[in-house]
């Protein structure tokens, strides 16, 4: 065992024998705690932490926004799976877009918008799974935005990276930024146009937001801009179940939602990486990072062609997670050279979002993420309603032909995964790792860390990350700068990134004792705490 250097600046993993959550905000892992401690489950804690963050984190979250999610009830299968991403609007056709001559999608427009589908998910998951009213639980979030919370640092560096598009967002810039610039870290925020859509969901359901006059509020605004939605479209968005998928990686099953989420890919880089002996690699080695910059490369490049939604454009993904296909993708992995992969041509860059874990006393394990894909989403801010929108539908193709290529009522292919590891029929790992397309790779180095080279679960959140961008290898400066040389020599174009990739928090559940061991990425502001 490797113990942190305890004189230098880190933190330890967290132990509780009692119940746990971890977040990427303080206030979120303090909202949880307060509901387990209520009485309360994970899915109740999870979804009032849920709705924090969508207050707290604007820049990465919001009821604007999607979520998934993966349940185990007492730590046992079967694993349960919740799809609550939304669709494009009935009228948002290829053709409709090719004859008004709209050849992409603008991240900053109201195509970008698909129609959110978190509230109906944290509805149907309240009313299923939870002990406690869906109303209780958003009171927490109601009460931040309209009384106010202080900007954390990790807020203020989003701020500042992505300043122009914040002051595009007429009415939110306003209440985030001082008079067009950034705020402390410290300062009073408030938001009571979305504290009182948060009261009226609390009081009225997912109809409030789906059929009353917040559906009609984003609805118009959006038409006002040359969107496609209508009121139709909110009334009609439902999620639904779906059946988790899982692979096997040295001994462990990892489960993962199916698409049009990419967690089918964190299944297939894992399965690339067992036919791989990572482990006698050092964790920092140019060896290490070469065979996974290179079998997620491999795994992107099949993401890219055939990733989505399956109602629409079902795939047989079983006989790409197959050993003949697996160990055939290892194969091609050469020591010395970087492979000639297709690489992605029409998709946005790496982006963030907000994950997060419960695990309560009875041991159900809560994993659940939830998003508005691009930092601050679409920059579309409904004020009536207090409501940033996402920009998921970024994500479609506007190709003929594609797998992904926009329908109406079609989901986008979608980034954010929550993840969770069994092993002899028991949670081992309720876990997720931020960050947009880096997600399966994150995914991966995280298990490899926890799994192959023996980590704790904080050293494995803290460990440095890299993953492949548009024929790059983007790394964090914390990867030894011998690493870096090495993997430029073998031929990959390595570039340091200017801000954290990705973030990550994790709860182990000890299969013979049920302690608790929780970690929170520093790369966010948040913690994991426990009782």
């Amino acid at each position: 065992m490797t113990f942190r250097d305890l004189f230098g600046p880190g933190r330890s993993t967290v132990h509780a024998t009692g119940a746990m959550a971890a977040t990427s905000h303080p206030l979120a892992t303090a909202t949880a705690l307060d509901v387990l401690r209520d009485g309360g489950n994970a899915v109740d804690a999870g979804l009032a932490a849920c709705a924090v963050l969508a207050v707290v984190e604007p820049q990465m979250t919001g009821i604007g926004g999607d979520c998934f999610c993966l349940l185990a009830k007492n730590g046992q299968g079967p694993v349960i799976a919740y799809n609550g991403s939304g669709r494009a609007p009935a009228g948002a056709s290829l053709a409709r877009y090719q004859a008004e001559g709209i050849t992409a999608i603008d991240p900053l427009g109201p195509h970008a918008v698909t129609i959110p589908g978190a509230i109906e998910a944290w509805h149907r998951l309240a009313a299923d799974h939870g002990t406690i009213p869906l109303s209780t639980l958003l009171e927490p979030a109601a009460r931040y935005a309209e009384e106010g919370h202080p900007i954390h640092e990790r807020i203020v560096f989003d701020l500042r990276s992505f300043l122009a598009k914040v002051r595009r967002a007429e009415g939110f810039a306003a209440l985030i930024l001082d008079d067009g610039d950034l705020p402390r870290p410290g300062r009073l925020y408030t938001n009571r146009a979305l504290g009182q859509s948060l009261r009226d969901i609390a009081k009225g359901g997912p109809d409030a937001f789906y059929r009353g006059p917040i559906a009609a509020h984003l609805a118009d605004f959006l038409t006002e801009r040359g969107g496609f939605q209508t009121r139709a479209d909110f009334a009609a968005t439902a999620g639904n179940y779906v059946e988790p998928v899982s692979a096997d990686y040295r001994g462990h099953t990892v489960y993962q939602c199916p698409p049009n989420g990419q967690g089918i890919i964190t299944l297939l880089l894992l399965r690339i990486l067992s036919h791989l002996d990572v482990a006698a690699d050092g964790p920092q080695s140019p060896e290490r990072f070469h065979k996974l910059m290179e079998a997620a490369r491999i795994a992107f490049s099949i993401r890219d062609a055939w990733l989505a939604d399956p109602e629409h454009y079902p795939v047989p993904w079983e006989r790409f997670l197959s050993d003949a296909f697996t160990k055939a993708a290892a194969a091609r992995i050469r020591p010395d050279a970087v492979l000639d992969v297709s690489t992605p041509d029409d998709l946005p860059e790496h982006k963030d979002t907000v994950y997060l874990t419960v695990v309560d006393r009875d041991r159900t394990a809560f994993s659940l993420i939830n998003s508005i894909f691009e930092p601050f989403g679409s920059a579309l801010y409904e004020p009536q309603t207090g409501i940033l929108l996402h920009n998921r539908g970024r994500s479609f193709s506007l190709k003929e032909g594609h797998p992904n290529a926009i329908a109406p009522g079609k989901r986008p292919m979608h980034t954010i995964i929550p993840g969770m590891v069994m092993k002899e029929g028991r949670v081992l790992y309720s876990y997720g790792v931020m960050g947009g397309h880096f997600q399966p790779v994150g995914h991966a180095t995280l298990l490899s860390n926890l799994i192959d080279y023996g980590m704790d679960m904080q050293q494995a959140a803290d460990a440095p990350r890299a993953f492949p961008q548009d024929g790059k290898v983007m790394v964090e400066h914390t990867l030894p700068e011998a690493t870096r040389a090495r993997l430029a020599a073998i031929g990959h174009t390595v570039e340091l990134r200017a801000d954290p990739i990705g973030g990550a928090q994790a709860i182990r559940i000890d299969p013979q004792s049920g302690v608790l061991s929780g970690c929170s990425d520093p790369r966010k502001d948040g913690c994991a705490l426990g009782f």
